[in-house]
């Protein structure tokens, strides 16, 4: 079942105060898992009965690239771990979980890594649908910035009518910084997060304003009033102001854009 945009905040303020919390917090499932295999980061959402966040872990980690698994092993390796620490924070073990994929790529370059770790796929889905499944919307086209692509999913009446995935992301914006600083490419991504420091957005403009023209090839022929923005890169302060010069379109914003998706994916199995 759909939700409102208020409770999706007020769901994702709730993960980000339990973001990397692993006090022991014993809870009765049944518990709703999901997982987001980013380009930047990896994330394992836990949600209870009721669709609220129970437990939230997130580590960076350069493991996919534009929708590719480049380091398997590493992936595997820190969905255990934050599976496991999940597990021991709630005192309960998870038989399955959900995943997704850009669209246009292979769904199952994530669920091998689920199954590598013992966990059944319960849902797979791409990573704007996801979103598009979980609020309530109409003539909205979801919009999800990773950190390798830029993905769009233009919904009618509830229902995903197109969903598009084009490179141009996060990393993106990472690799303009590394040249206009001759950093290396770890040193621009934490740059990037202490966007206060720095005129961030003034270098990332040319890169944010493919992603306007990506995302407006996707909405051409559909009637869209309205985007909704999901995705790490969507944490840098303006983003939101680029793509309503360019698109013209009204824009919401999560209170926590980078967690909307796993908590979108998290919930595709709720009832």
């Amino acid at each position: 079942m759909a939700i409102t945009w208020e409770t999706a905040n007020q769901r994702l303020e709730l993960a980000a105060q339990l973001l990397n919390n692993a006090d022991p917090a014993p809870g009765r499932g049944p518990f709703h898992v999901g997982i987001d295999l980013g380009t930047a980061d990896i994330v394992v959402m836990v949600l209870n009965a009721a669709g609220s966040p129970a437990a939230c872990f997130l580590e960076w980690a350069e493991v996919v690239r534009d929708g590719v698994v480049v380091d398997y092993a590493g992936a595997v390796d820190i969905v255990q771990r934050l599976i496991g620490t999940a597990q021991e924070k709630l005192g309960v073990e998870f038989a399955g979980a959900a995943t997704s994929y850009p669209p246009g790529t292979d769904p199952r370059l994530s669920t091998y890594i689920l199954e590598r770790v013992g966990l059944e796929v319960t849902a797979v889905q791409d990573e704007p649908t996801c979103v598009a499944n979980l609020l309530e919307l109409d003539r909205t086209a979801v919009v999800d910035v990773g950190g390798g692509t830029t993905g769009t999913a233009v919904v009618r009446k509830g229902k995903v009518v197109f969903s598009g995935d084009q490179p141009t992301g996060g990393r993106h914006i990472s690799l303009v910084i590394a040249g206009h600083y001759g950093i290396s490419f770890q040193e621009a991504e934490e740059r990037k997060r202490r966007y206060d420091q720095y005129d961030i957005l003034k270098l990332a403009r040319p890169t944010l304003q493919r992603m306007c023209d990506i995302v407006a090839g996707h909405i051409k022929g559909h009637r869209v009033e309205r985007l909704v923005l999901t995705g790490g890169t969507c944490c840098l302060p303006g983003v939101d102001a680029v793509f309503d010069e360019e698109l013209r379109l009204p824009i919401q914003l999560p209170c926590q854009p980078l967690l909307l998706t796993p908590l979108a994916i998290a919930s595709l199995t709720l009832p």
